[in-house]
């Protein structure tokens, strides 16, 4: 008879244990892995579980597989359910033993019963001796961050005392930031709307279109979010439409779009008669994107679309302004993207490297003289940030650094660098990690 009653929490732990499995032994990304494992009541709980798991996969995996003979034979789903408990052991207020009962029964719903004695006999042995286990691997300052040594050697390299501070903002729970359409609702009125639906919030001072709520929430919850009043967007990313300065009449190109909160931003800083061209490479976030703008009430130029190939989509009139949010490493927002950790190699940076120069370069080729171009990445590696764009200032003579405010003067603790300025995680302004250069074109060039 098939068994309908399992212990609380064991169809999340399966859950989740599906989805860790899927991007740390199968490559999948976060996103695309709980696309098919969010159903149901354990939405949330799977999600919670998973995405925990991950941030912390880089410590709690070794210290489980220091219990298993041999962690290769042990199937997939199982080693992931075996470090998904380890998590609730570790950073969850469940009791441990209820945990490993919850995790017995999610082996059965995985594997079957074979599964069942190998998973309560590890985790018993681990919620025994866990303390012991990570505090010989603690040692280790990659094991005990959950960072890929690698990257500890970027972030050294590039940022040196404040290496640790951004590890800890890497493990720690990001807040929910809303953009508010200031041109359909004034701050201040929408935080009484917030504070009459029992909603705790508090301004961002340096950025006047945004708000933090004191505990996240699901979208749907939020006042006037159906009706585009408000979208969920990072401080530090509100900062490119003001950087980019679009003034109404100026043809303005986003570049790299999906899925569209910069955008979204643009067309509410230029009102209406906004002449805006949205792109991305990719359809499924082109539809996104789509979906966004019908929520905010706004109206672009959208295309699937390579900037790096014009004749695809440009009638041959110049922009004003141009946004390239150019895709790269995202070591900026690792703390919303744990995943990142267990994905990038350090074989991708000069990759990427080279993407983003050629979607600059093409970028350039349609920007109007005195025309402006805002570089932007969610990077905190200087290799695809000023180093990109100190190769394209050298390839490009019709081109200048663009006066901008200085970084103090933009956010808390914001970084001035060689060609434009940077905002590390856990810095005082409390923003992911973001980094912004400002070109302009002084000639027509070629």
């Amino acid at each position: 008879m098939a068994r309908t009653r399992w212990a609380p929490g064991a169809p999340a732990l399966a859950g989740a244990a599906r989805v860790v499995a899927a991007v740390a032994l199968q490559g999948r990304s976060a996103d695309a892995a709980l696309a098919g494992q969010e159903v149901g009541a354990e939405r949330s709980a799977v999600r919670a579980i998973a995405l925990g798991t991950l941030r912390w996969y880089l410590r709690l995996a070794p210290a489980v597989e220091s219990l298993l003979a041999h962690p290769a034979g042990v199937a997939p789903a199982i080693r992931a359910l075996l470090i998904a408990s380890a998590h609730q052991v570790e950073y969850s207020r469940n009791v441990p033993e209820q945990t490993v009962d919850a995790a017995v029964d999610a082996a059965r719903m995985l594997a079957g019963e074979r599964a069942t004695s190998l998973v309560n006999a590890v985790l018993r042995r681990y919620v025994a001796g866990h303390e012991a286990i990570l505090g010989r691997l603690d040692g280790d300052l990659a094991v005990r961050t959950a960072h890929p040594a690698w990257l500890i050697g970027q972030l050294r390299a590039a940022w040196g005392e404040r290496t640790a501070a951004i590890l800890d903002a890497d493990n720690a729970h990001p807040p929910m930031t809303l953009r508010i359409d200031l041109s359909r609702i004034p701050r201040a009125q929408y935080q009484q709307r917030l504070s009459q639906a029992g909603i705790e919030s508090r301004e961002i001072q340096w950025c006047d279109t945004a708000v933090t709520l004191t505990h996240p929430m699901p979208v749907e919850q939020l006042p006037g979010f159906a009706e585009g009043l408000v979208s969920v967007q990072d401080a530090g990313a509100q900062l490119a439409a003001n950087l980019l300065a679009p003034e109404s009449g100026m043809r303005v190109l986003d570049a790299c779009a999906a899925p569209g909160g910069k955008t979204g931003h643009l067309l509410e800083r230029l009102g209406a008669g906004a002449d805006v061209t949205a792109l991305d490479v990719d359809p499924s976030r082109v539809e996104r994107l789509r979906q966004n703008l019908v929520r905010l009430r706004r109206e672009a130029r959208v295309a699937v679309a390579d900037v790096r190939e014009p004749a695809s989509f440009w009638d041959g009139r110049p922009f004003e302004r141009i946004l390239v949010d150019a895709p790269c490493s995202s070591t900026g927002v690792i703390r919303r993207h744990p995943d990142i950790k267990l994905l990038r190699r350090p074989g991708d940076l000069p990759a990427l490297a080279e993407g983003q120069l050629a979607i600059l370069t093409a970028a350039v080729r349609m920007l109007a003289p005195g025309g402006r171009l805002l570089y932007g990445t969610c990077s905190v590696l200087p290799a695809e940030n000023e180093g990109v764009v100190a190769r394209l200032l050298e390839s490009q003579p019709q081109l200048a650094v663009a006066k901008m405010p200085r970084a103090e003067a933009l956010a808390p603790g914001a970084l001035d660098r060689s060609h434009g300025i940077q905002l590390l995680p856990g810095a005082e302004a409390g923003t992911d990690g973001f980094y912004y250069a400002c070109l302009e074109k002084t000639t027509a060039g070629t």
